[in-house]
């Protein structure tokens, strides 16, 4: 799958994602310091599931009504980071194409994929 990891992902979980076969282009490497509306903008014109750990991104989705080819907000506290990277991955190979024009929220020991308001 092809993601656009926003500056908040964790490095562990990009390169887990890229080891697991994963086309993933880093904000961080390619555009740091893009604001948050164009990076879900590029996400969306580029056909990239984003992946975030920064929640403003459900505002964009919900509140403010922006398209997306899909986001993936990723939280986990601080005690159980170590298995944020293996979750990710193994939520992408369970969710698969269901990712796509979702918003899916990735915790631990469960991802969901929230309902997103009608059009």
């Amino acid at each position: 799958m092809n993601f656009l990891a926003d500056e908040s992902c964790a490095r562990p979980v990009i390169h887990a994602l890229r080891e697991a076969g994963h086309d993933v282009v880093a904000i961080a490497e390619v555009a740091k310091g893009t604001v948050d509306e164009l990076v879900i903008k590029r996400a969306l014109s580029e056909r990239r599931i984003l992946i975030t750990e920064d929640s403003d991104f459900g505002e964009f989705v919900y509140a403010r009504g922006h398209s997306s080819a899909g986001v993936m907000l990723v939280r986990f506290p601080s005690r159980v980071r170590r298995a944020k990277s293996s979750s990710v991955v193994e939520a992408v190979a369970k969710l698969g194409s269901r990712l796509w024009n979702a918003f899916t929220v990735v915790e631990p020991g469960r991802a969901r994929i929230a309902s997103r308001p009608p059009r």
